[in-house]
């Protein structure tokens, strides 16, 4: 069977075209103005999809980042906060040296170093309360107001208070009070307590020493410890802010537009459009017909 092309049918295909040349006029003159490749997902049904997983990539990046800056600041704060600690006890370490070797003291003396040593722990008390932000740094995920309390020693930490920083990495933020200051008559509290009460009692205090070099080991170990965790949530931090950057440029390479191209595609479809309305109105000339119905 052939079909007759009629004047009507080749009206509507030209028509049909012409709105298609118009719509494409359309979207290039959008991209031009939104510098957006994709305006609803219609446009780039394949490209949506890249689209979607790429900022759902992105919110998941951005989350880790947060946990790492977190992170990188509980730990410089551990990490400042145990050397003032490490400080102290080596002026406590002096003063007991100085004790050790004054000899028969006076009371005025005596009561002078004792006078020290309770400063120097009221110190320790205070480091040991350090926070960041809300958080005690050595109380774990203790809801406790302070990590250190002189009557009942430091707060039970609970769980490990850790930050992810990618699928399959975390980092400890937190440290146990007692793992760097000691618990009960072992504490450095309870040390300076002894020392104190030698004093008093006019017992050379030289004994003593090796428990506030112990102290020293125990919290250069911590801060050592620290050290590590602070280096693997820094380097986590740089590794995140290399993807954010690569990432961007993935979302940017399938939404956005290049100006250029976008003026050059809009300039090139609208001359297309000009040609086919210039061509349609010569080829389809209207006839004796068209003005008698």
């Amino acid at each position: 069977m052939i079909t007759r092309v009629t004047t009507q049918m080749s009206m509507a295909a030209a028509s049909a075209r012409l709105q298609a040349g118009a719509a494409k006029v359309a979207q290039l003159t959008d991209q031009a103005t939104t510098l957006k490749n994709i305006s609803r997902p219609s446009d780039d049904p394949i490209g949506t999809g890249t689209s979607m997983q790429v900022r759902k990539e992105q919110a998941a990046n951005a989350q880790y980042a947060r946990n790492a800056d977190d992170a990188v600041g509980w730990l410089a704060t551990t990490d400042s906060t145990l050397t003032s600690v490490y400080s102290v006890l080596t002026n406590i370490r002096d003063l007991t040296v100085q004790a050790a070797n004054s000899g028969t003291m006076s009371d005025t003396d005596r009561d002078a170093f004792v006078t020290e040593f309770r400063s120097l722990k009221s110190d320790l008390e205070a480091r040991a309360n350090a926070t960041y932000g809300t958080r005690s740094v050595f109380a774990g995920a203790s809801t406790a107001s302070a990590a250190y309390d002189p009557a009942t020693g430091f707060a039970t930490s609970g769980t490990a208070v850790s930050r992810r920083l990618g699928d399959d990495a975390t980092v400890r933020v937190d440290t146990p009070g007692a793992a760097v200051f000691g618990s009960g008559s072992s504490s450095v509290f309870a040390v300076i307590d002894s020392i104190v009460s030698d004093l008093q009692n006019g017992v050379n205090v030289n004994p003593r020493l090796n428990d506030v070099d112990g102290a020293l080991d125990t919290v250069r170990a911590a801060q050592a410890d620290v050290g590590v965790r602070h280096a693997t949530a820094l380097s986590a931090q740089d590794s995140l802010k290399t993807a954010s950057v690569a990432l961007e440029g993935r979302r940017s390479d399938v939404e956005d537009k290049d100006l250029a191209k976008a003026v050059l595609d809009l300039q090139v479809q609208q001359t297309n459009y000009q040609a086919a309305l210039a061509v349609t109105a010569k080829v389809l000339q209207p006839t004796l017909m068209d003005y008698l119905r």
